[in-house]
């Protein structure tokens, strides 16, 4: 670790979530890391998606107010997309079948060291958010969470485009068209590959792009983008099962937890870790007056035998794990070591 930068993920929370691991939490992790001599700095990527975290500045200034600065934590805090979340490298999947090359973070990679600090929470489409969604999902540019989440084209709102032709300048295969006498910008959808750098160039969230990647699909990229981030370097991973949100810290606003506090789990393995964080809280039993248990009070319920399933009927976890173990990011195979 000696004189090593490291990188530490986590989510910041949007603003309105309540649920986030707070910075104390990290402020341990980075303590650990400093007195072993490395040099951490806590970071994540913009998101796809317009909201508080969707460039640096504005990320930034969501992770202060969320108590996340230099001062609470001890170390610095870096957006690993850059400014516009396009600044990012592209790294190649071993054994990928969706994808070749991910989009990741440029100050993620270039770390020595990668840590991931996970909340493990409810998910809206994958079930749960644990450590590879934290880490496929989180540490992609905002094109590489476009790759991830849509298999389609982009569009671009008339009303909100400005003419400023930005967006230009970032596509390299002629799909993006400015008409001079409407001032306004265009897709040409037979040009357009769906490779989401255009989305990061425009600051008024004009360019959008639908989220209809099937779940399955979903997962299993997460997975090869897991996989690209950690390959290759030395790894640790810790995941805190606190304050169960059923939604993903993203949303601006919280539910009660569906399930009681579990504790910290922590591996170098990050698939072994989210197998033993889900059993965990299967094995939990669900919170009063939360989602999960109003759904199961319901009279046409029907029992999944899983509380994330349960919780969001349309949601699906099984299959990044099992594709995750298919590529060799990991093992579903683990020795619980309970630490009191």
């Amino acid at each position: 670790m000696t004189g090593r930068f490291a990188a530490i993920k986590l989510h910041f929370g949007e603003l309105g979530n309540i649920s986030y691991l707070r910075p104390n939490y990290a402020k341990a992790v980075a303590d650990v890391v400093k007195e072993l001599g490395g040099r951490p700095f806590l970071t994540d990527c913009n998101t796809m998606y317009p909201g508080s975290r969707k460039n640096a500045l504005e990320h930034l200034q969501c992770a202060w107010e969320n108590g996340f600065t230099p001062l609470t934590v001890g170390c610095p805090v870096l957006i690993g997309d850059g400014l516009k979340g396009t600044d990012d490298i592209a790294v190649p999947v071993a054994g990928g079948e969706y994808v070749k090359e991910a989009k990741i973070g440029r100050a993620i990679m270039d770390a020595d060291v990668f840590i991931s600090l996970t909340h493990f929470k409810g998910h809206e489409m994958t079930g749960f958010g644990g450590a590879i969604k934290n880490i496929g999902m989180g540490c992609g540019s905002r094109a590489g969470k476009t790759e991830q989440h849509s298999n389609g084209k982009a569009s671009i709102n008339p009303k909100k485009c400005k003419g400023c032709r930005t967006c230009l300048k970032e596509c390299a295969n002629d799909a993006l068209h400015f008409d001079p006498e409407t001032k306004k910008t265009s897709v040409n959808q037979d040009n357009c590959v769906g490779c989401g750098r255009c989305l990061g160039s425009c600051n008024f969230d004009a360019i959008s792009f639908a989220l209809d990647t099937a779940i399955e699909m979903l997962n299993r990229k997460m997975a090869e983008y897991t996989k690209a981030v950690v390959d290759g370097r030395p790894q640790f991973h810790i995941s805190l099962i606190v304050d169960v949100s059923p939604n993903c810290d993203c949303h601006g606003e919280n539910d009660v937890p569906i399930l009681p506090n579990i504790g910290m789990f922590a591996s170098f393995d990050p698939l072994a870790l989210d197998q033993a964080c889900v059993d965990a809280c299967l094995k939990a039993k669900p919170l009063p007056g939360s989602q999960l248990a109003e759904n199961m009070d319901k009279n046409d319920f029907v029992d999944h035998h899983d509380h994330f399933t349960n919780t969001r009927p349309e949601s699906e976890w099984r299959t990044c794990l099992e594709h995750a173990e298919k590529i060799g990011l990991g093992t579903r195979e683990y020795e619980l070591i309970v630490v009191k």
